[in-house]
């Protein structure tokens, strides 16, 4: 059940916060508060780096998941914010998923989502500002829906023209996947210099991609020839 009287972030300082370098986390689901993160380093995946498994190639050939952008955010930050056995409290309070609602409903929050059956079975989402993607989180419901995910989106910012992709904080997941960390004074550098409009909205441009009669392909072929 959602706490009463949540007080959202306004969308106005998360974006000042994105710009400078900084997010917002929580200690707990029904945490209040909101403390703010600056990592000494950042997790980036170059858009022309990132690695794709035989396995993932395989499974984006195969369109095993219907692909969809901010069809579903709601339910994406609902799902990622679900306890994990790997974390017992989740960084997504209440308040946070509601701010970011807010910044969805802004424009400047996106979701990807992955479909089997009509059912969302994975996705992921982040916030854009400029030409710079900072994706906050990712869920899986079965295997691969949330690698998938992270390959269309790499696929759709660098057809749309995005130059950082930031994962925040380095993993071994991200790292087997084209992550590489970066100094946070590096990735301010980078994300100053990826100022101007993006060439074109990512919704657009995951629609491009599922209208192709095999997406699937398509994202491949895109992420495997530079440009």
């Amino acid at each position: 059940m959602h706490a009463p009287n949540l007080s959202l972030i306004p969308v106005e300082l998360l974006l000042r916060a994105y710009r400078g370098g900084v997010f917002p986390m929580a200690d707990h689901r029904d945490d209040p508060e909101v403390y703010w993160v600056e990592p000494r380093e950042r997790a980036i995946i170059p858009l022309g780096g990132f690695r794709m498994s035989k396995s993932l190639r395989k499974t984006l050939r195969q369109d095993r998941f219907r692909v969809t952008c901010d069809h579903a955010f709601a339910a994406v930050i609902a799902q990622c914010a679900l306890p994990r056995e790997e974390h017992a409290e989740s960084w997504i309070s209440h308040r946070v998923e509601a701010s970011y609602n807010a910044l969805h409903r802004a424009g400047h929050a996106h979701s990807i989502e992955c479909w089997q059956d009509g059912e969302l079975v994975g996705g992921l989402y982040g916030v854009a500002f400029d030409r710079v993607f900072c994706g906050e989180s990712m869920f899986s419901r079965t295997s691969d829906a949330s690698k998938v995910a992270l390959a269309w989106l790499v696929a759709a910012l660098r057809e749309a023209g995005y130059a950082v992709l930031d994962c925040q904080f380095m993993t071994e997941h991200l790292g087997r996947m084209g992550a590489v960390p970066l100094p946070q004074a590096q990735y301010m550098a980078a994300v100053a210099q990826a100022g101007g409009q993006a060439a074109a909205s990512l919704p657009a441009v995951v629609a491009g991609f599922g209208a192709s009669s095999s997406p699937g392909k398509a994202i491949v072929h895109s992420l495997t020839h530079t440009s």
